[in-house]
């Protein structure tokens, strides 16, 4: 008997050691990880800058509030709004936090109720967060959700031009739909939506949790569309590991968010801001980033010459290093055949295979991972190639 809710169907997978691309379970197997964490571990399993920053920060204090002064948030918090190019933050310990947190500023900052959201979007399990998404099986059995939430179909111009009016206090979108099914948001209809925003007085709210911290090549997935959001939320990749979450603002916002109006015991909390700025040191150079994109580039390449042939797969989307696999085969089996070959990765939506690999991957772990996924899918299919 388990003494945890079983909230969870975990694998029988139990990790050993992690270092890197790789997991070690306790009976030794080697694992691949192209889940990383679920988007979390963006320089690999235990990255060497980050433990030491973390240690560094254990021999001096573990927590004393956010009543002090503390220096290290402040470099974070720059750093953080500068590669956002905005210029306010507020920590929190997780994305659903940082939703819920963007979700109140902006009803305050504009007085108003309503908030756009889209089908097949997640921002989290907290009861705001959990009314934003767009998708029904997270809510099954909560009763009635905030009532000031509409949902409309990604991607779809006239219906943000028919329903974004004066009354709206913001739109909450996603760059790219991780847990909905890696739906990428098209240039002309992201760009409409900014562009709407402006005219109409409404927020512009971009949930960066799964996409920022250079998991598309960038920053932040928004920078890849010129956009302007008012609202960034940033949570996953930020600490490696370590629970943080973060809402970034524009200075005009700064005042609604006065003493005693939000607060978090644990946000910003010294180990996971230690943890943050290390990875931030890593992640932003201009240099790694292009990496990201060069490896990222071949990583689609390479599924597309080996998958495209194979009937059972109707599409592939990527943007940097989120990807989904659009399949027929269904998916808990294909994932465990995956983690029985030793590659672990993660399904989006209902029929979607998701890799999210860390973004120091090695090619020579890009190709031994791809082979994998094409032996598996083939062994499935019907008609494999």
């Amino acid at each position: 008997m388990s003494y945890l809710f079983p909230t969870y169907s975990r694998w029988e997978v139990e990790p050993e050691h992690a270092e890197g691309s790789i997991i070690i379970d306790k009976h030794g197997k080697r694992y691949l990880d192209f889940t990383s964490g679920i988007g979390v571990c963006n320089l690999g399993h235990r990255p060497v800058s980050v433990q030491e920053a973390i240690t560094s920060q254990l021999s001096r204090y573990w927590h004393v509030s956010n009543l002090f002064i503390q220096e290290e948030q402040e470099n974070a918090a720059r750093r953080l709004a500068e590669s956002a190019e905005m210029d306010c933050v507020f920590f929190a310990n997780s994305g659903a936090e940082a939703n819920e947190a963007a979700i109140k500023l902006a009803r305050k900052a504009t007085g108003k109720k309503k908030i756009i959201t889209f089908e097949n979007s997640f921002h989290g399990r907290t009861f705001a967060a959990m009314s934003a998404t767009g998708q029904d099986k997270i809510k099954t059995g909560y009763g009635q959700m905030l009532e000031t939430f509409i949902y409309l179909p990604f991607n779809n111009i006239e219906a943000i031009k028919k329903e974004l009016d004066d009354e709206t206090a913001a739109v909450m979108l996603e760059i790219v739909q991780g847990e909905g099914g890696i739906y990428i948001g098209e240039h002309a209809f992201l760009n409409e939506v900014n562009k709407l925003c402006k005219e109409k007085g409404a927020l512009l709210i971009i949930d960066e949790i799964q996409t920022g911290i250079g998991r598309t090549g960038k920053p932040f997935a928004f920078q890849h569309f010129q956009l302007t959001p008012d609202i960034v939320t940033s949570a996953k990749g930020l600490g490696s590991g370590l629970p943080i979450g973060a809402v970034i603002g524009k200075k005009e916002l700064a005042h609604f968010f006065g003493p005693g109006s939000h607060g978090s015991t644990f946000g910003g909390n010294p180990l996971a801001i230690a943890a943050a700025t290390a990875t931030m040191e890593t992640i932003f150079q201009t240099e790694f980033l292009e990496e990201v994109r060069k490896k990222s580039s071949y990583l689609f390449e390479l599924i597309c010459m080996e998958l495209k042939k194979i009937p059972d797969i109707m599409d592939i989307r990527q943007l940097g290093m989120m990807i989904g696999i659009e399949t027929s085969i269904e998916l808990p089996i294909l994932l465990k055949e995956l983690r029985n070959h030793g590659l672990l990765a993660l399904p989006a939506g209902m029929n979607v295979l998701r890799l999210l690999p860390p973004l120091t991957v090695t090619i020579d772990e890009i190709d031994e991972a791809i082979d994998i996924v094409q032996s598996v899918i083939k062994k499935f299919s019907q008609a494999a190639v």
